[in-house]
């Protein structure tokens, strides 16, 4: 070997040995990130925002299952205890009391903070006896002998207010001192990530956690081998879809790769080839992934997956190469290698301006990707062919193809344009009829998650009583003190639409918090004791209290006049914090207050009203405040992320036409060679639609995948037709018709499997590409060049 090509093949391997560095350090990912815009307005900022770190992201539904309630409890206990002194998780709940006499003593000792029926009016003599009378009546009640003790220091009842306005909604229930669900036949818990859901890598450690504390629990509580583990959220379906995809893409490679070598190695009788066609494959795909993580620091599940495509397309190239060999084989077959590819990267190119970070990453994927695997196949293997490398000669089966092929084109002539014709007019009325149901312009489309998963963990949710985290006011602001401020004026605006019954009610950041406007407000309507006093006194003129037995009430109410305002640092050690957390978002310089919507009675109303949300928050002049329709903004974002794609795919389209045009410089060929291709697209199209599958944007990428594997055939054909100019067509030689259909079998096979995948957007590219392959093979065939003579004798170009 020469010095130059020892220089080229350590090149080569430099660059290898530097993609697997950037491969095995690369960060990936499976949230839905990727198919949010880059740079998004406010609304979209918000959407991104909950996805992504809101606190519907963050939350783990932890369920145990089977066994009886209190060997489940004990379980669970033990495992509270555990993962509470974990620091990856914020709060940790099961419905134990181990809070409560912390919640106890902080909703007392800041009760006329946190009191919003405090104001001047409150301690008025007439205000006084309405409260006292109003305590007095509940100590009949339930809640009467714990009101009996707290009467001396609360006598007008603030800390009973607080509680009931905190237990507005419906928790879970309890039983043996732990959350069950409606039916007892499961054991819940919550817990609150510190990690955001977008940090799968994080989310996937705090799953672990909990995998731990269960196991370690089930060790130590006698009998708890019977009791299941379930768990669901955000985090649970990111983790689960990263693992499947890697598994479905590791499967589906090493299936299709077993299957590609089989048929090579039958084709070839070489080991040598094989080894050597395998290089382009391999070096396309880990230039790829490096590509996309040096481009955008993580690499998405999606364009992991879309990684094995590399297998059905470049290992065409060295298909042609082996098949082909020949001392003239750079100068012969390269070029139309090099413009097929070069279609392909022209085509892709077109994703790579899109706002959508998804899109633009399979766009980079795919370019770099086939450029490194044609400039191995143009450059390495040459040089890394050993002295006498011959492969088996595969003439005779491009000469029965040929035949065939032949055949068919004499036998149908004109026809077979006017069954062209025919079959593209058919497709696109198909498609005409199912213009308005064609596309699926829902986000959860791109979802791995199943429904059954989706559904228990509805479930889950149900039981727990949380909020429909799908309605949200988002109070935005430059501090949290903004938007406190904000939540508290939205939190009036809505109390007419619970009144109503268009909501059944809300959480919000501020009844746990109050902001330090209000706080001040609070505190500047406590009296000073001499008129406490004399307000009181006329207050209890018939009342049954005495007034020297409020004595603590006094000295409480002058405590907390100079009393310092609560901080989000007081609710520390709380089952308070937890919600103040989930419900307030920090980014950068932006602060977020959620209001987080509870939907009315199911069996009264469909959903929640949001228009008269929108108005009643208008009307109370919220100009920070937005409405924000989770599944409508996201379902929204998703259909202008796919109009992008389609847009971007017809300016690749044309890009092609117009580098088709530059190198062919022949509107008829250039005619010729888009005909089978967009055929192939056309009739997959229909096809898909007849069968009721709704399409994806990874349907859409399949179809520039059909253009890019296509484009390859059809350029072949067309070559061989105008070799020796349009008046003297040749047919395509025996080993170009041998290598065409194996590089065909090879891709056919690659994306044919992703159909069996069980991951949608990796089915979706098998059901569009390998069929469209196929069909572009096909009709390139047969519509590509002229009609051949008949033959005057047996004599057939062998191409040795």
């Amino acid at each position: 070997m020469s010095l130059e090509r020892r220089w080229i093949v350590a090149i080569w391997l430099v660059g290898v040995a530097a993609a697997i560095a950037v491969v095995a350090h690369t960060r990936y990912i499976t949230d839905l990130s990727a198919f949010l815009p880059a740079h998004p307005t406010p609304t979209e900022q918000l959407l991104v925002d909950q996805l992504t770190d809101g606190p519907a992201s963050r939350l783990i539904l932890i369920s145990l299952e089977k066994g009886d309630s209190a060997l489940r409890a004990q379980v669970s206990a033990a495992m509270a205890q555990r993962l509470r002194g974990d620091a990856r998780f914020s709060h940790v709940d099961n419905g134990e009391s181990v809070t409560a006499d912390r919640d106890r003593e902080f909703l007392f000792q800041h009760r006329y903070l946190l009191s919003d029926a405090i104001d001047p009016r409150h301690f008025s003599a007439a205000g006084l006896r309405s409260a006292i009378e109003d305590t007095t009546s509940n100590l009949a009640s339930s809640a009467g002998l714990m009101l009996k003790s707290l009467v001396p220091h609360d006598p007008t009842g603030e800390m009973l207010h607080i509680v009931d306005e905190l237990s507005r909604t419906p928790g879970p229930r309890t039983q043996d001192g732990v959350w069950i669900s409606a039916d007892a036949t499961r054991t819940l818990m919550a817990a609150q990530t510190a990690a955001g859901g977008s940090d799968t890598d994080a989310q996937e450690l705090d799953l672990a956690a909990i995998r731990s504390a269960f196991a370690a629990a089930a060790a130590v509580v006698p009998g708890a081998a019977v009791v299941e583990l379930r768990l669901s959220g955000p985090g649970v379906f990111a983790v689960s879809a990263r693992s499947k995809i890697k598994q479905a893409a590791t499967r589906l490679s090493l299936v299709s790769s077993v299957l590609v070598i089989c048929i090579l190695l039958a084709v070839y009788r070489s080991v040598v080839a094989l080894g050597l066609g395998l290089l382009p494959v391999a070096t396309g795909a880990l230039v790829g992934v490096a590509a996309v993580a040096l481009g955008f620091g993580a690499v998405h599940g999606t364009t992991l997956g879309f990684g094995i495509t590399l297998i059905g397309e470049s290992v065409d190239y060295s298909i042609y190469f082996f098949i082909s060999a020949s001392k003239s084989w750079r100068h012969m077959l390269w070029p139309t290698i090099r413009l097929g590819m070069l279609t392909s990267v022209v085509g892709f190119a077109s994703l790579l301006p899109s706002g959508f970070p998804g899109l633009a990453q399979l766009g980079l994927y795919s370019i770099s990707g086939l450029i490194a695997a044609a400039l191995v196949t143009r450059f390495i293997l040459p040089e890394l062919l050993p002295a006498g490398f011959a492969i088996r000669d595969v003439a005779p089966l491009g000469v029965r193809v040929g035949r065939l092929r032949d055949a068919l084109r004499r036998s149908g002539g004109p026809l077979l344009a006017g069954a062209a014709c025919a079959l593209a007019a058919a497709a696109a009325f198909v498609i005409y009829q199912h213009q308005h149901t064609l596309w699926n312009h829902e986000l959860s489309a791109l979802s791995p998650v199943a429904p059954e998963a989706l559904a228990y963990d509805a479930t889950l949710r149900a039981d727990l009583g949380t909020a429909d985290v799908l309605d949200l006011v988002v109070i935005s602001g430059p501090s949290l003190e903004a938007v406190l401020r904000g939540a508290e004026r939205a939190g009036r605006a809505l109390q007419p639409l619970i009144d109503a019954g268009v909501i059944s009610g809300y959480d919000s950041p501020a009844l746990y918090m109050p902001s330090q406007l209000t706080q001040q407000a609070r505190r500047d309507a406590l009296p000073d004791d001499e008129s406490l006093r004399a307000s009181l006194r006329a207050a209890m003129a018939d009342s049954e209290l005495k007034d020297d037995s409020l004595q603590p009430f006094f000295t409480d109410v002058q405590a907390a006049r100079s009393a310092p305002q609560m901080t989000p640092d007081d609710l520390r050690g709380t089952s308070l914090a937890m919600g103040f957390s989930a419900l307030t978002l920090h980014r950068d310089d932006r602060w977020n207050a959620l209001l987080a919507m509870h939907a009315p009675n199911r069996a009264a109303a469909p959903g929640t009203d949001l228009a008269r949300v929108r108005a009643a928050l208008t009307s109370a002049r919220l100009s920070d405040a937005t409405v924000l329709d989770m599944k409508a903004q996201s379902d929204a974002l998703y259909a202008s992320y796919l109009h992008e794609a389609i847009r971007l795919s017809l300016i690749g389209l044309a890009f092609i036409v117009v580098l088709l045009w530059l190198a062919l410089r022949s509107l008829r060929r250039v005619t010729r060679v888009l005909i089978p291709l967009v055929l192939a697209v056309l009739t997959v199209t229909a096809g898909l639609a007849l069968g009721g599958q709704r399409l994806t944007l990874l349907h859409l990428v399949g179809m520039l995948l059909i253009v890019a594997v296509g484009s390859n055939y059809a350029l072949f054909f067309d070559h061989e037709s105008a070799k020796d100019g349009e008046s003297s067509p040749r047919t395509a030689t025996p080993l170009t018709l041998a290598s065409l259909l194996v590089a065909n079998l090879s891709t056919v096979i690659a994306f044919g499997l992703l159909s069996f995948s069980q991951v949608p957007v990796l089915e979706a590219l098998g059901m569009t590409v390998a069929p469209g392959a196929f069909l572009a093979l096909i009709f390139s065939a047969l519509l590509t060049s002229r009609v051949p003579p008949a033959p005057a004798g047996a004599t057939t170009d062998a191409h040795a």
